[in-house]
């Protein structure tokens, strides 16, 4: 199962990023509203709605970031506290880029760029794939992780199917507004899942713990955050469909900022922070 960070290892984070805001960047990232990919998805969030208004209220050395929890190991709560991959990595390249991170908002993955382009928030870290659609509407930084959609299903059940054709006449789920959603939609579309089979959900949370309740036969949700699930529930992962998706960090179309995320994006890449953080949610 994957490692999780301790508070000591993330202020150990905070600091190497605020030592390397000096440091020089090689290999700028360019903009990142050219995305391709097909949405991803992740979990609701308990958000307080605690974005005040925020946006760029507190001036522009202040980045109010949002995410949506429910996500592992991107974006979860755990004893009472946001943490995940998402929120180490953008609270590395915020801070690495030269800004101070704002109180974090957690709400609803179709939330965010509402709130993104109301100003609530300045940028998002949800594992959101940068697809042409959403890029008509934010900026993304340059890709930060790939994935593909993977088929989820009980463990302890007889379900066992190995294509997409097996899940014909079988009730499928997934959370609104996602890639994962999108592939169920398409599924619909080509005949091969009934519409009135289909379950939409605010969650991947709610949605695992109706398949492990027999009240849905699969799921489909992003590889990585199939594979945590199987780490601590009564799932498996059934099969992978291959979407290619690339995950980027939002922002306001005209946040000028965005350069800076990427140029510290590539910072973290380039010294070797970014594979400790894969390694720490993970491996």
């Amino acid at each position: 199962m994957a490692r999780k960070f301790s508070m000591d290892r993330r202020a150990y984070l905070k600091t190497v990023g605020a030592a390397g805001t000096t440091a020089a960047v090689a290999g700028c990232l360019g903009n990142g509203g050219n995305g391709n990919g097909n949405g991803n998805g992740n979990g609701n969030g308990n958000g307080d709605g605690n974005g005040n208004g925020n946006g760029n209220g507190d001036g522009d050395d202040v980045i109010v970031p949002g995410t949506a929890s429910g996500f592992p190991p991107f974006e979860y709560t755990q004893d009472g506290e946001l943490v995940g991959f998402d929120v180490d990595l953008a609270e590395e390249a915020i801070t690495r880029a030269g800004y101070e991170v704002g109180d974090w908002v957690d709400i609803e993955f179709d939330s965010l760029i509402p709130s993104l382009t109301g100003g609530d928030i300045d940028l998002v870290a949800a594992a959101m794939t940068i697809t042409d659609e959403r890029s008509e509407q934010i900026a993304f930084s340059n890709p930060y992780y790939e994935a593909n959609q993977s088929v989820l299903v009980s463990s302890e059940g007889d379900f066992a199917p190995e294509g997409e054709s097996d899940l014909e006449g079988r009730v499928v789920g997934a959370q609104s507004g996602t890639t994962g959603a999108a592939e169920a939609e398409r599924l619909i579309e080509e005949g091969v899942v009934d519409g009135d089979d289909y379950r939409q959900y605010d969650n991947y949370t709610l949605a695992v713990e109706d398949l492990e309740n027999g009240n849905v036969d699969a799921i489909i949700i992003d590889v990585p955050v199939a594979n945590n699930f199987a780490d601590s529930r009564s799932v498996e992962v059934a099969f992978v469909i291959e979407t290619g998706e690339e995950y980027g960090l939002g922002m306001r179309q005209d946040d000028d900022r965005i350069g800076d995320i990427n140029d510290a994006l590539a910072e973290i890449r380039e010294d070797g922070t970014y594979e400790d953080l894969v390694a720490e949610y993970f491996e």
